[in-house]
């Protein structure tokens, strides 16, 4: 295993996704914010350079065995037998520790499977589709009522986007939200008072992420003008406009697709290494 840090070495890896999109799209996403200045603080490790079989994108730094928040990992691989092998390279994970690890290949949940069951790893796997626009400039001009105004989020919205997210409501869920709106851009529109409507984020991969419509702001088109901005705004900062959507989450894949989002084959999988360890945290 190597992480890679050289500049030199993160931009040829970051052009090697790039011929391998749309399946190695959020280490892509990753790769492309460490070469921009890195704001979350992630690393790449491979299992072998230049010729390199499977990459996983993460976090630097030593977490907390029971924050499956920061110990967030995006997988790709070119060959699944070289990442099963980086996976069992001692000190790559923690197989004591709460981690996810994601990826829009197969081969991303059935290897932690495998290495699960030999090791009595209790795993949990959330699917969703995966969306992407092939071109975001070709999207319709919004309409923004005229009671409502474009803004950011700040920090101190954790609290709300906390309560108010399926995968929330403890003290690490808040840090993660809280880190999110610090590092990486976020959207909202605001009512006349300046309060939040509706919002969406942006992760460490480039995705967007947690949006939300406030129940007595729906129907309203709130969602649709925020996701055409969003989508420009990643276009303009050089980045693909992706998104993971719940497959149950019919409202929102109806959306996308009226905007010209193109839901990728598959499944992307989020798999949750010993979940119990997550439960019991603050």
């Amino acid at each position: 295993m190597l992480i890679l840090r050289c500049p030199a070495r993160l931009q040829r890896l970051e052009d090697a996704l790039r011929r391998s999109l749309p399946r190695a799209l959020p280490v892509y996403g990753a790769v492309l914010n460490i070469n921009r200045g890195n704001p979350g603080d992630f690393e790449v490790a491979v299992d072998a350079w230049p010729d390199f079989g499977a990459v996983l994108a993460r976090r630097s730094g030593e977490a907390p065995v029971d924050d499956c928040y920061w110990n967030l990992q995006a997988a790709f691989y070119r060959d699944v037998g070289a990442y099963r092998a980086l996976l069992e390279t001692p000190g790559c994970l923690r197989w004591d520790a709460a981690f996810h690890i994601f990826g829009l290949q197969d081969g991303v949940a059935t290897v932690s499977q495998d290495i699960a069951a030999a090791k009595g790893v209790e795993l949990e796997v959330t699917e969703y589709y995966t969306y992407l626009h092939p071109n975001p400039s070709t999207l319709p001009e919004p309409q923004l009522d005229p009671d409502v105004r474009v803004g950011t989020l700040s920090p101190a919205h954790a609290e709300l986007l906390d309560a108010t997210w399926a995968y929330g409501g403890n003290a690490r869920s808040r840090q993660y939200l809280g880190e999110l709106l610090e590092r990486f851009p976020s959207l909202c529109l605001l009512d006349r008072a300046g309060e939040p409507l509706c919002w969406a984020l942006t992760d460490g991969f480039a995705a967007g992420a947690h949006g939300f419509t406030l129940p007595s702001q729906r129907r309203r088109g709130l969602m649709r003008v925020l996701t055409v901005l969003a989508a420009r705004r990643a276009l303009a900062r050089g980045f693909p406009t992706y998104g993971h959507t719940a497959t149950g989450n019919g409202a929102m894949q109806r959306l996308q697709e009226a905007l010209g989002h193109r839901r990728l084959p598959g499944l992307c999988r989020f798999v949750l290494h010993n979940p119990a360890l997550a439960r019991a945290a603050p």
